[in-house]
């Protein structure tokens, strides 16, 4: 997965200076930005068809006995297999991203221009809400299941968790995919993004409704209209994709290496 630097309007600041990257009004319009968005969101449909649709297929035939043990790991198996395509899918043309909390750790980091990432965020959150709108269409009416809190957990240890396996995701993504140093290991981007997604789902399957991606919650919770804690999924994955792309900005990349290829003209 490629996530492509930004053109020199991004000023790279460290040492607890802010990087700010807002890129220029004509970008929004810019062909090669529309392309982008269009591919996040055929991706993010993939993504969140496949991982959406199987929980309701397991349901369907366990009788919604989806949050059981079996039900828990095709749910991670799932994800996994899925996000491992929809990366990989787009990576040439919007670098993949495939998750607003990876677009906002990529601009945390100045690895792309504020209006790119709203243009990745709308496209994201579209694909998702189409997706899922499919999906009720392809089954005959069943709801989407939006993502909620299980007894017992609090609000506040909810957005813990979020913000802890959203920090893993986007952190990994900057090891395989954003790091000039990263060689090889961009091969395998893909691959390590889709694992810590599988190996998430399972920690989390006990608290129920981990998303770690602000889209895959805006779905179903769009079509279901279901928003109770919705403000978790949301809080927890760009607090912790923003503190993924500070940290490793600042204490991985060299202050000095070179901005990787733009699109951005």
């Amino acid at each position: 997965m490629t996530i492509y630097k930004s053109n020199g309007n991004c000023m790279r600041m460290r040492c607890g200076e802010q990087c700010r990257s807002i890129g220029g009004p004509q970008e929004a319009a810019h062909p090669d930005a529309l392309k982008a968005a269009l591919a996040e969101f055929i991706s993010t449909l993939i993504f969140v068809f496949a991982g959406e649709g199987s929980g309701m297929a397991f349901s369907k035939l366990t009788n919604n006995a989806a949050n059981t043990p079996s039900g828990l790991i095709a749910a991670a198996i799932a994800y996994a297999f899925a996000l491992f395509v929809a990366v990989p899918v787009s990576a040439n043309i919007s670098g993949g991203h495939v998750n607003p909390a990876v677009t906002f750790g990529a601009f945390v980091g100045c690895n792309i221009t504020l209006l790119r990432g709203i243009l990745y965020w709308i496209a994201q959150l579209l694909g998702s809400v189409v997706a899922c709108l499919l999906l009720k269409l392809a089954t005959g009416g069943l709801e989407t299941a939006a993502f909620s809190l299980s007894a017992g957990v609090g609000v506040w240890n909810a957005l813990v968790l979020e913000t802890v396996m959203t920090f893993g995701l986007v952190y990994t993504v900057y090891a395989t995919a954003v790091d000039p140093k990263r060689g090889r290991l961009g091969t395998i981007a893909p691959m390590a993004s889709g694992f810590i997604v599988g190996a998430n789902i399972l920690v989390s399957g006990a608290f129920r409704g981990a998303s770690r991606n602000p889209a895959v919650s805006f779905g179903p919770a769009v079509v279901s209209w279901t928003w109770e804690n919705h403000w978790v999924y949301w809080a927890g994955p760009l607090i912790g994709g923003g503190l993924a792309g500070v940290v490793y900005e600042l204490f991985f990349i060299p202050q000095s290496h070179e901005e990787l290829p733009t699109t951005d003209n």
